[in-house]
C-alpha cells in the first residue's frame, strides 16, 4: 500500500469533514488528483475504488465520482487522528491471553492475594524477570530486583531517597520524560539539565557537571528516547558510565522501550557498569498493558533496603495478582510472541511518519528522525504559537503533545511531540498533511499583525 494511495483516501475523507466536499459534491477528476498527489492515474483509480467500496463516494457513468449522501456523520466519527496517546495500540493488546494468566494466577496465588506479599516483590516473578532481562543484556540476580507499581513510582522514590554518594542534585537530559521532571519538582530536588540532540550529548559539559554540580544521579533514556527518539551508541554509553564512575555519580537508566530497539548489538548502560553504578528501570506499560502497573528496578545491593523502605511507606506492596499474572505470561512464552507483533506494527508506523514528515513539512521546520520507538519531535520556528497550533489541530480532531513541558523552564523550546503508538497507520499521512498546512499558515502570518488568538476560537 503506497503512501500516495493512503494520502488520497485520507484527503477525500478530510475534505468531507471540513465540508469542502459536501453531500452530492463532485470530486476532482482523476487527472487532477494524479497531478495533485504526483502519482499515476492507476493509483488514483485504486484509491477511488476503495472509497467507493467504503460507501464514501459513488460513480456516475461518464460524469465522475460524487460524495454519498448519508456518509457525513460516520466520517466525522472515523477521522480522529491521535498522535498524543502513548500507550500500546489497543488493537494488539493481548486481553484474552492475559485474562487467562490472571485466572491462573488467582488459582496459584490465592493465599497471597489476601495477605501482604514480599515487599521486594514475588520472588518467583523476580526470578522470571531476571531471565527475561538477560535478553536485554541486563545480568543481575533476582535479589537485586525490586518490583514497583509502574516506573513512575520507581522514579519518584529514587528522586527523594538518599544515595550512597551523599550528593543532593539530579541531572537530566533536555528534553526528557515529563514524569521525571514532575517527580523532581514535587520532591523539591535541585535539577540541572544537559541538552541532548539526535547527534548526541556534549561530553565536556557532562564531565563539568559531574565534577562540579554535586550530582546524585544522572537520569537518562538511552534508546527510543522520549520525546526525541534518540539512541546513544555503545561507545557513548561506555563513556558516560566511565565518567560517572570517575566522579562518583549514579546513573538511573530508563529503558522503557528496549524491546523496540532495532539494533541487535545495542547494549544498555547497565552492561558497562563496573561497580553497581547503574540503576536500571524497566517498565512494561508501553509494550504490554498500561493498566498492569508493573515495573522492575535493578538496584545496587547497598541501596535495596533503603529503596524498599521508601516504597513500603507509599503502598506496602505491589499487587500480587498483577505480579502473578505477569510471571505466568512470561513463563508461557506468550510475551515474546506478543513482542514480535508489536515490533512489526510500530516499525511500519514510524516509517510512515518519517516519510510523511519528509514529504509534507516545510524546509524551515526541523524534526527528529528516530530509528525506532514511539516518538518523534517537531521543532517549530519562532513566531509560531504552540498552544494556538495545538488548538487548531484539535479543531480538526488531530491530537499532539506540547513538548515544551518536557524541558526545564530555563531550557524551554517550541516543540510538539508525536507518538505513533495509538494512531491508525492509515491516518498518519493525512495528519501530517493537516499539520504542515497549519504550520505554513501560521508561519506566513508571523511577519504582519496576525489574527488574535480569539479569532481562532
Amino acid at each position: 500500500m503506497t503512501t500516495k494511495y493512503i494520502g488520497i483516501l485520507e484527503w477525500v475523507k478530510q475534505q468531507i469533514v471540513d465540508e469542502n466536499l459536501k453531500t452530492g459534491s463532485k470530486l476532482p477528476s482523476i487527472r487532477r488528483l494524479a497531478e495533485q498527489f504526483q502519482c499515476s492515474k492507476n493509483t488514483v483509480v485504486k484509491a477511488l475504488l476503495e472509497l467507493e467500496k467504503q460507501h464514501i463516494i459513488y460513480a456516475k457513468p461518464k460524469s465522475g465520482y460524487y460524495v454519498v449522501d448519508d456518509h457525513q456523520t460516520s466520517v466525522h466519527q472515523e477521522i480522529e487522528i491521535d498522535f498524543l496517546s502513548a500507550g500500546p495500540d489497543k488493537r494488539i493488546m493481548p486481553y484474552e491471553d492475559f485474562q487467562h494468566c490472571i485466572n491462573q494466577a488467582i488459582d496459584h496465588y490465592k493465599e497471597q492475594l489476601f495477605t501482604y506479599s514480599d515487599q521486594q516483590g514475588l520472588f518467583s516473578l523476580r526470578k522470571e524477570l531476571a531471565k527475561y532481562l538477560q535478553h536485554l543484556q541486563v545480568f543481575a540476580k533476582p535479589d537485586r530486583l525490586v518490583i514497583t507499581s509502574g516506573s513512575q513510582q520507581a522514579l519518584h522514590i529514587l528522586s527523594a531517597m538518599p544515595f550512597p554518594n551523599g550528593k543532593k542534585n539530579v541531572l537530566i537530559e533536555q528534553p526528557t520524560y515529563f514524569g521525571m521532571i514532575d517527580a523532581l519538582q514535587v520532591n523539591g530536588i535541585t535539577t540541572f539539565g544537559i541538552e541532548v540532540t539526535m547527534e548526541g550529548i556534549d561530553f565536556e559539559k557532562l564531565e563539568k557537571l559531574f565534577h562540579t554540580a554535586n550530582i546524585k544521579f544522572f537520569y537518562i533514556i538511552p534508546r527510543c528516547h522520549n520525546p526525541l527518539g534518540h539512541h546513544y551508541t555503545n561507545a557513548e554509553k561506555k563513556k558516560i558510565v566511565a565518567l560517572a564512575e570517575k566522579y562518583d555519580v549514579y546513573i538511573v537508566e530508563d529503558d522503557f522501550l528496549a524491546e523496540l530497539d532495532t539494533d541487535l548489538k545495542s547494549d544498555p548502560l547497565f552492561a558497562y557498569e563496573p561497580n553497581e553504578r547503574v540503576i536500571y528501570v524497566k517498565s512494561f506499560s508501553k509494550v504490554f498493558l498500561p493498566g498492569l502497573r508493573i515495573a522492575t528496578v535493578v538496584l545496587p545491593e547497598k541501596m535495596i533496603s533503603s529503596f524498599v523502605l521508601n516504597k513500603f511507606s507509599a503502598d506496602f506492596n505491589t499487587s500480587p495478582l498483577s505480579q502473578g499474572a505477569l510471571e505466568i505470561y512470561l513463563k508461557s512464552g506468550m510475551f515474546q510472541y506478543h513482542l514480535e507483533k508489536v515490533k512489526k506494527l510500530y516499525s511500519t508506523k514510524m516509517n510512515l511518519l518519517l516519510e510523511a514528515c519528509s514529504l509534507y513539512l516545510p524546509t524551515y521546520v526541523q524534526f527528529t528522525k528516530p530509528e525506532s520507538g514511539f516518538y518523534l519531535t517537531i521543532f517549530l520556528p519562532s513566531g509560531i504559537d504552540v498552544d494556538k497550533l495545538i488548538y487548531m489541530l484539535h479543531e480538526k480532531h488531530i491530537y499532539v503533545d506540547n513538548a515544551s513541558r518536557m524541558f526545564l523552564s530555563e531550557n524551554r523550546q517550541k516543540a510538539i511531540r508525536l507518538s505513533i503508538s495509538q494512531v491508525d497507520e492509515n491516518k498518519i499521512l493525512l495528519g501530517i498533511q493537516q499539520l504542515a498546512s497549519l504550520i505554513i499558515d501560521l508561519y506566513e502570518r508571523r511577519n504582519y499583525n496576525p489574527l488574535s488568538f480569539k479569532a481562532y476560537l
